[in-house]
């Protein structure tokens, strides 16, 4: 399949590549790089000292949006309005996350379904793509500044472990930024090309990446083998990093104050004084601070002490990893050291006790990554001619969904062979057919899109919409034949279609394709947000009406009349097109009926009690 280059000013096919960055997009902060001379170079702040851009962004009374240091500054004195840890929401739904909801200081929308997150600031909705788009756009503006010259190409990390809705979400974020995304890869691979290792193909070794990050720890036990990165096996926690060893700190320090340190705004004073604490005591014995006149001070032995339990847990993790991919720690070749926290004298002590041999931290580990990536970006700006690239797809594979909004199975760029495949169920109770339209292209809504194929699975079993189990599976060979599966898991009722390689797209078409994904990225968005929100709010006045009459016994008028008046503004603003209006809309209704939900669930459980049918 062709590599192509695309001069996105005029639209045309150009013959040499132009430059590719490779970016780290980071839960606690992100890096851009590139390439000069053949070594990669981190971008840095306009003063040359840090590269580091904190992965926070602020959005100000006067409607102006801050990322980065300033967005920083406001941690404190706004936190409602200042989003930190976008990473860690990035693919997931309120009920991933509920559990550790009371970590942020912003406002994550429930309305207890198990849809993607959402987070409110005013009556203002944001995805997590939208948010990793303004930090994604700091850093191409970053290096566009430095280099004087526009940047429309990238490669950007994420953890070995994410999964593909994770891994879509930062595409898409890419794309809203305004940069085709080239690749996604896995930030151990990054790590590993940084250090030089799996640059030769005479390369046969196996890793380990040791991966303390601000908000996450990963472990991915790597295969390399003629250029080629196999992850074996990868471990961790999402919700285990260096904000976790400071929030120690700070439960430390907020004994020794009292009650003095437990408002928000003192907390959040406390897990800055933390960091530095953090920072200061890997090279010295004793840290000394002031707070409101309260002397606090941390010897190293103390923090030792009090991330003793975080370090065990990330040594658990390495053992599971190497359970998971049979192999024992003299098996292990090279120990790569990632993340600002691994600088931790302790950790780094533990590591390499564990793995028994001397781990590599000679780079810097907040920018290994970044490095890395930019490396892999060179690779495929044809640089390195004597490494191996595995052939890709050139444009994403998918379906048709609800609203006519095309939900992405095989994403661009993805390696082939490939399989892959997504749960799905009905929207109509009954349902007997299923029309699978099949779509190829970069833009949200497939009418943008090109139809490569359409088919229908008959006799699905009648049941309640939501409860057949549809799987949709995409089959991609070496040869680019894609064959299309679609199954009824309960009854085994099951067809498939077979569509043949390039389907027709040249070259022109195919740059067309993606040069139009990135020009209406922010509209695309936009209207894809619109359909989801109209899709959802016509869901809810649905189960409200419907909820009415399976509980009219119990429910008094006035519950009634307000579910019904509340049920009426959501499909009035559903018939406009102000995608915030109808999520706030939907999130009056939903606050008023989960206790009434919570209620008839009692009503319910009660009447079964006495023998009585429940509707």
């Amino acid at each position: 399949m062709a590599k192509i280059a695309i001069d996105l000013k005029s639209g045309s096919i150009k013959k040499e590549d132009n430059l590719i960055i490779g970016i780290d997009l980071g839960t606690t902060n992100s890096l851009v790089a590139h390439i000069v001379d053949g070594e990669p170079v981190i971008v840095r702040d306009p003063a040359g000292k840090t590269g580091l851009v904190p992965s926070i962004i602020h959005f100000a009374l006067d409607g102006s949006i801050q990322v980065g240091n300033d967005a920083r500054e406001h941690l404190v004195d706004e936190p409602g309005r200042t989003i930190f840890s976008v990473k860690r929401l990035m693919g997931k739904s309120y009920n991933d996350i509920a559990a550790f909801e009371h970590q942020f200081g912003y406002q994550i929308l429930n309305d207890d379904q198990d849809r993607l997150v959402k987070v409110r600031v005013d009556d203002s909705f944001y995805t997590p793509i939208e948010l990793s788009a303004h930090i994604l756009r700091a850093l191409k503006e970053r290096v566009e500044q430095s280099l004087a010259k526009s940047v429309e190409k990238a490669v950007i990390t994420v953890p070995a472990y994410f999964n593909d809705a994770q891994r879509q979400a930062t595409r898409d974020a890419g794309r809203l930024a305004g940069l085709d995304v080239l690749r996604i890869v896995n930030e151990p691979t990054a790590a590993s090309l940084a250090y030089g290792i799996g640059l030769t193909p005479e390369d046969h070794k196996t890793i380990a990446v040791y991966d303390l990050g601000g908000g996450t720890f990963d472990v991915s036990i790597l295969r390399i083998e003629d250029g080629v990165f196999e992850v074996l096996s990868t471990n961790g926690d999402t919700f285990l990093g260096g904000d976790d060893l400071d929030q120690a700190i700070v439960e430390h320090w907020v004994k020794q104050i009292g009650q003095g340190g437990h408002s928000l705004p003192d907390r959040q004073r406390l897990r800055l004084e933390a960091e530095q604490a953090k920072k200061v005591l890997s090279a010295e014995r004793r840290f000394f601070t002031e707070y409101q006149g309260i002397p606090l001070e941390l010897t190293r032995d103390e923090l030792e002490a009090l991330i003793a339990p975080f370090v065990d847990r990330t040594l658990e993790s390495c053992r599971a990893a190497l359970s998971d991919a049979g192999l024992k720690t003299d098996m292990i070749d090279e120990v790569i050291m990632v993340g600002g926290s691994t600088r931790i004298p302790l950790v780094k002590q533990r590591v390499s006790d564990f793995f028994q041999r001397p781990v590599h931290d000679e780079l810097n580990p907040d920018e290994v990554v970044a490095a890395g990536a930019a490396i892999q970006a060179d690779i495929l700006a044809g640089n390195r001619k004597d490494l191996l690239l595995l052939d890709i797809t050139p444009l994403s594979l998918g379906i048709e969904t609800v609203g006519g909004l095309m939900d992405v199975i095989i994403p661009r760029n993805t390696k082939v062979p490939c399989g892959y495949a997504r749960n799905y169920t009905t929207s109509v109770d009954g349902q007997k057919n299923l029309k699978v339209a099949v779509y190829q292209g970069e833009r949200d809504l497939v009418e943008n899109n090109r139809k490569l194929a359409e088919f229908i699975l008959r006799d699905i079993p009648p049941m309640p919409a939501g409860i057949p189990k549809l799987e949709i599976r995409f089959q991609l060979n070496a040869d680019g034949i894609l064959q299309v599966f679609a199954k009824e898991l309960r009854s085994e009722t099951m067809t498939s279609i077979e569509i043949r390689p390039q389907y027709g797209i040249d070259e022109e078409e195919m740059a067309r394709m993606l040069l139009d994904s990135i020009r209406f990225a922010e509209q695309d968005m936009q209207l894809k947000a619109l359909t989801e929100a109209r899709t959802e709010g016509r869901m809810m006045v649905q189960s409200a009406d419907k909820f009415i009459d399976q509980n009219t016994s119990w429910l008094s008028e006035e519950e009634i009349a307000r579910i019904r008046e509340l049920s009426a503004e959501l499909h009035s603003a559903i018939q406009g097109d102000q995608k915030d209006i109808i999520q706030s809309r939907i999130e009056s209704l939903n606050e008023f009926t989960t206790p009434l939900a919570h209620r008839a669930m009692e009503v319910h459980v009660a009447g079964a009690m006495k023998g009585q049918v429940i509707k």
